[in-house]
């Protein structure tokens, strides 16, 4: 090979790799570009949720760099039909070795195309229950009722029934009060509905309602019942029960228990000894009885 061909071929490389490497900088330029104007074009619809944007943002950019990546190995001339062939191959075998990684990445894709949920909901998936705090391709993170973090596989969660709790904007609350025969039922009902009644974060359409759900020998069971919006019901239940709580102990006349007498200490004689049984005091009586010679005064 003289010096004219191998200049010849370091020219024709030389131009190749050039035009590789001003493929490659353009090409990453036209992904970053494609990636922010998908973001800037789901974003502003504010219909899609923002993990669902940034998904097919980045969809949108790696797509751009397989096809820049194939275009430079053509350049070169490489055969990228073979190239594709092996590497279908290894990507079968990958997938029968990660079936379940796979699984949990088309359960992803399911979840961030029909959206059973979104960030903040209050949801009950796969037998945990919390609000919903992120949503991956792979996972999906609960924060529990004690704020502790739960990470689920999302094949967990597209697999079973998914109970939303913030879909609707109000939520039916009831509560059910069980009396003996001869209590005030008439009054704790009347009672109970007015205070419902009364509440502003109770819904007024349909209205609370209040009735006698069991009856038997020994108890009558009365059932509350009423619509809230879904952040408040849990509160309008607790306000109704404390309610109900202090109406009862206002019709049976009770009060916070006193703080119990300290016992007294036994009775001695004038020479220190113990009183004797009939010197002690009477059964019901709050006083020690004086013993002889000994003055009686109270405390």
């Amino acid at each position: 090979m003289n010096l004219d061909q191998l200049g010849n071929l370091f020219i024709l490389y030389g131009l190749n790799a050039l035009y590789a490497l001003a493929m490659l900088l353009i090409g990453w330029w036209l992904a970053g570009l494609a990636e922010r104007l998908v973001l800037r074009g789901l974003a502003s619809t504010r219909r899609i949720e923002s993990t669902v944007v940034g998904f097919f943002a980045s969809f949108a950019r790696y797509g751009i760099l397989v096809f820049v990546g194939v275009a430079v190995l053509q350049r070169f001339g490489i055969q990228t039909t073979s190239i594709i062939a092996v590497l279908g191959a290894t990507s079968l075998a990958v997938g029968l070795a990660l079936q379940g990684t796979l699984s949990n990445l088309a359960a992803g894709v399911m979840l961030l195309l029909f959206r059973p949920f979104k960030v903040g909901d209050a949801v009950e998936v796969g037998g945990q229950s919390g609000t919903v705090k992120a949503l991956s391709l792979f996972t999906t993170e609960l924060a529990a009722g004690d704020n502790v973090q739960v990470l689920m596989p999302n094949g967990r969660v597209w697999g079973a029934p998914i109970v939303n709790k913030s879909v609707y904007g109000t939520r039916s609350f009831s509560f059910a009060l069980e009396l003996k025969p001869d209590a005030d039922i008439e009054g704790m009902m009347e009672d109970g509905l007015a205070f419902l009644r009364a509440d502003p974060r109770v819904n007024q359409a349909p209205g609370p309602s209040a009735s006698i759900a069991k009856m038997g020998l020994d108890r009558v069971e009365v059932g509350f019942s009423g619509w809230a919006s879904a952040s408040e019901a849990g509160a309008v239940r607790g306000d109704l029960i404390r309610r109900l709580r202090a109406h009862s102990l206002k019709v049976h006349g009770l009060a916070k228990p006193e703080r119990a007498i300290a016992a007294a200490p036994p009775a001695r004689g004038l020479n220190g000894s113990e009183a004797t049984e009939g010197d002690r005091p009477e059964t019901g009586s709050a006083f020690l009885k004086p013993l002889s010679g000994e003055p009686f005064s109270r405390p």
